[in-house]
């Protein structure tokens, strides 16, 4: 006999997604950003290549090493991917 399964939430919604690929200096990024109403405000950016993702906000992008954090990179490289985030948000 299969368990019965507890959700907390099983919505579906509608949401934009923009994949674009830009080289910074170092880095090459293939990243996916997902808009929907779920998060407040705020976009799933998936980094395709790296295999990472976080909810990200212009709030988040002036924490200072959240995005070293949650995309393993360097501070020069966070910073060219602060710098698009910017622009995109």
């Amino acid at each position: 006999m299969a368990e019965e399964r507890f959700f907390l939430y099983d919505d579906t919604e509608k949401s934009e997604t923009r994949f674009v690929s830009f080289m910074g200096t170092n880095t090459r990024f293939d990243l996916a950003i997902v808009k929907t109403g779920r998060h407040y405000g705020k976009s799933l950016i998936l980094d395709m290549q790296g295999s990472r993702f976080a909810i990200i906000g212009e709030d988040d992008l002036d924490e200072e090493g959240y995005l070293e954090h949650a995309y393993n990179l360097t501070e020069e490289d966070a910073q060219e991917l602060r710098e698009f985030l910017y622009e995109t948000l």
